[in-house]
């Protein structure tokens, strides 16, 4: 064997990942909010990008691909509010698992690939940017922060300058829960008084409104509502001196430490749920950030259902063509021409990865709401279990495709707003062999019978797992203890301990 260096020519074929094709693949995992700046990045860095102008005529739908899912052009109906649990719509008049496509369906020109609703006239972004549409938080009242109203009253109640400053710097270390987590201690030394003087003025400040605002302790907080409304007797004050033993349910020690029989002790525990714990919460409001669905879903009158991607989600771009042969018809240097050329490369490249999430998206939701036509139509009990891979195989991608495609995205159906990860629950074995049940349609069957049962009939974890293999489920007692845990639902003993008192 002769050892030289030597020339070979081979040939292979290998996957490279192109940073294209990494920013792809991270484009499917985007929320909507997330996406909606990234492409206003875009448009802010490429000269060749634009908004799409929504004034001007639309232009001709193009055909979805075979393997496209199908999309809807109907607006969500306005019983998406409907409970989980019961039954949506009589099933011998629908048709089991199919989900039609309108024949107008437009899956968006393919230079803006975008555009995935049909050509109506529903609303969404279909209006001109002139619209005078207000925001949500333009049209909330203002209201007082929950130190402007303590700082109010300082002004009305403390006549000498030092206790105005010494409130003043008490409201200033109030938290948002209205409590004062600072030392009395650090109050006096800042000011160089004592500190009977500091506690005078911090009781002035705990009678303001609201009540229980300036307390150090949540005992405290509900004894100053309490004595506003006088009730903080003796036998109460002995209850807030042991909430733990309320916390832990207790109730035989709080009966022998507040030195009352079981109804009373049942009574002092009604008006001790009855106080606000956090009574500065109720002046920081602020808006909430409602979740747009990306998804909208409609059940027609033959039984079908109808799908479309939410066109107020849908970022709206276009290769700016003009601009760029303009600009390449004028003498460049070859820097320039490069520069025009990478970014008309990268306009072409987002356009078309837009469409293609928008096109990926409609097809995984659909083959979900075929695979899960039972829940939509009966309820949570009728929830399947499933995987990725079931999804995956449904619309010929990897699992892990589909797990970028349904993290953070949201379906608005008839039965409420749910993220497409909601549907993927782990499976529970059938007692008779046949189809098994869904994790979720279990925890929701558990909650159910504790919630209907009687007090003199507490269901034991062992009776729940009774019930449940009496209807098919096959599951061990553990199991139950698990998922009731899960739900923060105390043990049986608990429950009836709780019951016995009239809690």
């Amino acid at each position: 064997m002769v050892l030289a260096p030597r020339l070979d020519l081979r040939q292979s074929q290998s996957l490279v990942m192109t940073p294209q094709l990494q920013q792809a693949i991270k484009l499917l995992q985007l929320s909507n909010l997330e996406l909606t700046a990234f492409v206003e990045a875009e448009l802010e860095r490429n000269p060749l990008l634009e908004r799409e102008d929504t004034s001007e005529a639309a232009a001709p739908p193009v055909e979805a691909p075979r393997d496209a899912a199908e999309a809807l052009t109907a607006d969500l109906p306005a019983s998406n509010d409907s409970p989980l649990d019961t039954d949506w719509a009589d099933t011998d008049s629908l048709t089991p698992g199919r989900v039609t496509e309108s024949d107008g369906t437009d899956l968006g020109m393919v230079e803006a690939g975008l555009s995935m609703t049909g050509g109506g006239s529903g609303s969404g972004s279909g209006g001109s940017f002139d619209d005078d549409l207000r925001g949500l938080e333009e049209t909330l009242s203002e209201t007082p922060t929950l130190r402007q109203h303590l700082m109010a009253q300082v002004g009305l109640t403390f006549a000498q300058s030092t206790d105005r400053m010494i409130a003043a710097a008490l409201v200033e270390s109030i938290d948002d829960a209205g409590y004062l987590p600072e030392p009395l201690e650090t109050f006096a030394a800042q000011f160089g008084c004592d500190l009977a003087r500091i506690e005078s003025v911090l009781a002035q400040v705990q009678r303001f409104d609201p009540t229980g605002v300036g307390a150090r302790s949540l005992a405290e907080c509900l004894a100053l509502q309490l004595a506003e409304k006088n009730r903080l007797d003796p036998a109460m004050q002995a209850l807030l001196n042991n909430l733990p033993l309320l916390a832990h349910r207790d109730l035989a020690g709080l009966q022998r430490v507040c030195g009352v029989d079981a109804a009373d002790i049942a009574d002092m525990i009604g008006e001790i749920r009855a106080l606000n714990p956090k009574p500065g919460l109720a002046f920081e409001r602020s808006a909430a950030d409602p979740v747009t669905p990306d998804i909208l879903m409609q059940a027609l009158p033959d039984g079908t259902w109808h799908l479309e991607l939410n066109p107020e989600t849908l970022p709206r771009v276009l290769v700016n063509n003009r601009y760029h042969t303009r600009v390449r018809r004028q003498s460049l240097n070859k820097a320039d021409r490069d520069y025009i050329s990478e970014q008309f490369q990268t306009a072409n490249w987002l356009v078309k990865a837009l469409h293609q999430r928008a096109t990926t998206i409609l097809r995984v939701a659909s083959e979900i709401v075929r695979q899960q036509d039972g829940f939509f139509r009966h309820g949570i009990t009728h929830l399947r279990p499933l995987i990725l891979r079931d999804i995956a195989e449904g619309v010929s991608l990897h699992e892990s495709t589909v797990s970028r495609v349904t993290t953070a995205k949201y379906i608005a159906t008839p039965r409420g707003m749910l993220e497409l990860k909601y549907f993927f629950t782990s499976a529970i074995q059938s007692a008779d062999g046949s189809a098994a049940h869904s994790a979720e349609a279990v925890r929701y069957r558990i909650k159910a019978l504790i919630d209907a049962e009687k007090p003199d009939e507490i269901l034991s974890d062992d009776k729940i797992v009774e019930i449940l293999r009496a209807d098919g489920v096959d599951i061990a007692r553990r199991t139950v203890a698990k998922y009731r845990e899960a739900m923060r639902i105390p043990s049986s003993v608990q429950r009836r301990r709780e019951k016995a008192f009239g809690i």
